[in-house]
């Protein structure tokens, strides 16, 4: 199976400068685990949103976009538990 294109908002690198090291070290790895199984069995769909869906790594949520048709994955935010949910 070809694996997936991974495709930013250009918020998330903003979101990723506020992480430590070790967190954003984490999380892109995880990012880069979406690209070859974008829909791992920790992903869950997000109630009230038509194709969104979260992905957990520890406190910090990543929430993305499936395109099964391009084959790509479009990362809206990664972002802190409490704060990840407020803008959608």
């Amino acid at each position: 199976m070809e694996p997936y294109k991974i495709n930013f908002q250009p918020s998330v690198e903003k979101d990723l400068r506020k992480f430590s090291s070790e967190n954003c070290d984490r999380i892109l790895a995880r990012i880069q685990e979406l690209a070859n199984e974008p829909l791992p069995s920790q992903s869950l769909k997000l109630k009230g949103t038509e194709d969104l869906y979260r992905n957990r790594v520890g406190d910090y949520r990543i929430i993305y976009e499936i395109d099964v048709h391009d084959k790509s994955i479009l990362i809206h935010y990664v972002r802190h538990r409490r704060e990840v949910y407020r803008d959608l």
